[in-house]
């Protein structure tokens, strides 16, 4: 089982991967369909077991609150641009415009976790707890996956 840092930095290379895969196809093709479920889906796991096992630890410190709370924030951003992408044809350039600030600014994201958020975390999560946290996060992802449309649906409802 990877530790929390080597769980999350695998998401994000996965993640970069298919924003760049993103980027290269065009129009409403099956490619960039296929390319976009696979994204969409993966992120919205991946921010929930993050929030829910990572940041929720980090909050707890005083300290690294800011930290927690930026990127949390990020998150709530980048999920409000994934439903704008969602409900925008793929074809258009409204989309292709949408997509270039979702992967700058989600690619910036990732950088900050793993630059700064990351060192910070070491502080809060203890090396004896890397593995355990990185245990959870992998298993709350797993779960998240399987809400996706039922935290969509709620979410229309508010």
């Amino acid at each position: 089982m990877p530790n929390i840092y080597d769980a999350i930095k695998a998401d994000h290379d996965t993640h970069r991967s298919l924003l760049n895969t993103l980027a290269d196809t065009s129009g409403d093709s099956k490619e960039r369909q296929n390319a976009w479920h696979t994204f969409y889906n993966d992120v919205k796991a991946h921010a929930a077991a993050e929030e829910e096992t990572f940041y929720s630890k980090l909050i707890s410190e005083t300290w690294g609150q800011d930290a927690a709370r930026h990127s949390v924030h990020e998150h709530q951003q980048l999920d409000d641009l994934m439903e704008e992408l969602n409900e925008t044809d793929m074809s258009s350039p409204g989309w292709l415009a949408k997509f270039k600030t979702l992967k700058h600014d989600y690619e910036h994201h990732m950088d900050e976790e793993e630059e700064e958020v990351f060192a910070r975390a070491r502080d809060v999560i203890g090396q004896e707890q890397n593995d355990d946290f990185g245990a959870k996060f992998e298993a709350r992802k797993k779960e998240e996956r399987g809400l996706i449309e039922e935290k969509k649906a709620d979410s229309l409802e508010d």
